[in-house]
């Protein structure tokens, strides 16, 4: 499944600026279909667990009060309490709502998949990461790119703001074919001012993101979700095919039934995993591994109540 729409929008300098693209029936079935076959998923993935999931987000400082029996020693505001001469607390109250943003990578190597390309799973996880923060009255917002960031929807409240997100996602069709991670990730940081949830989703096939993402994190909770196709890594069996690079246009031929030829693209393909993986982890984000050939469903809920676990120690 792919997801591509009329692209009319005006040549402008900001990517915020940016008119809405014309609507078609097809993009609007599209939604639809998404609306419907997520719904489920939506109701049941953050069930009870959607504020633990992110804890730590949406907490904001309420006052200093007095040190009362019970209270966390860790919370003591030790320099109002030298001042006051015995023990102060600061106390915090969580806040009404959060935001989160979707940085999404709709890249030319992004573009490539089945049953659903890439992208296409970048989206329909999104659409359902946008409707569950709908759902607790959090603001949603995105920054779409691929050579350079093109589209941007500033985070708003509302089931309706995550129906029209999730419209945009769908006709959204980008105009440059590379990848550029790391000015996605800078857009982010500036474009979220309040400490919030950033959520990427990407094939990481790129260079340079490593320190952007790492300055991301140390402002806000990053949770890396990577897309992968499994004929990247282990390439069908066909004789001699004609490949394209999807963001140079560069052809080459292989012989796929070469076993040298193959074990080539499998140990790039690994190293690509491992480094990528090796990224992430420095970074200290949270990575969810995704592939276009497992449904997401499954995984997206198991790696969210690990992360809900994990933060309740």
């Amino acid at each position: 499944m792919t997801y591509a729409g009329e692209d009319r929008r005006r040549a402008v300098a900001s990517p915020i600026g940016a008119g809405r693209r014309a609507v078609t029936p097809e993009v609007l079935r599209q939604v639809k279909g998404i609306e419907l076959r997520t719904r489920t998923l939506v109701n049941t993935l953050f069930s009870g667990e959607y504020r633990s999931v992110f804890r730590g987000q949406g907490i904001e400082f309420a006052e200093v009060r007095g040190y009362q029996d019970g209270d966390d020693f860790r919370s003591i505001d030790w320099n109002v309490s030298a001042r006051m001469g015995h023990p102060y607390v600061k106390s915090y109250a969580e806040e009404r709502e959060i935001a989160l943003l979707l940085v999404v990578d709709q890249s030319g190597s992004l573009h490539f998949g089945a049953p659903y390309t890439k992208a296409g799973l970048a989206v329909e996880v999104a659409a359902v990461l946008a409707l569950a923060a709908a759902r607790h009255s959090d603001r949603v917002g995105a920054v779409l790119f691929a050579d350079r960031v093109e589209y941007v929807i500033r985070p708003a409240k509302g089931r309706s703001h995550a129906l029209r997100v999730i419209r945009d996602l769908v006709a959204f069709r980008p105009r440059g074919r590379g990848t550029n991670l790391a000015e996605g990730l800078r857009y982010a940081a500036k474009l979220v001012r309040h400490r919030g949830i950033v959520v990427v989703l990407s094939d990481f096939r790129a260079e340079g993101w490593e320190e952007p993402l790492a300055m991301l994190q140390a402002e806000h909770d990053v949770v890396a979700i990577s897309v992968d196709d499994a004929r990247e890594i282990d390439v069908p069996d066909a004789g001699w095919v004609e490949l394209e690079d999807a963001e140079t246009g560069r052809r080459v031929l292989l012989n796929s039934s070469d076993p040298a030829a193959r074990h080539r693209i499998l140990a790039a393909a690994t190293q690509h995993v491992q480094e990528r993986q090796k990224k992430l982890t420095r970074a200290g984000v949270d990575h969810i591994s995704l592939h276009t050939h497992v449904p997401y469903g499954v995984p997206l809920r198991r790696a969210f109540a690990q992360r809900a676990r994990r933060l309740r120690r």
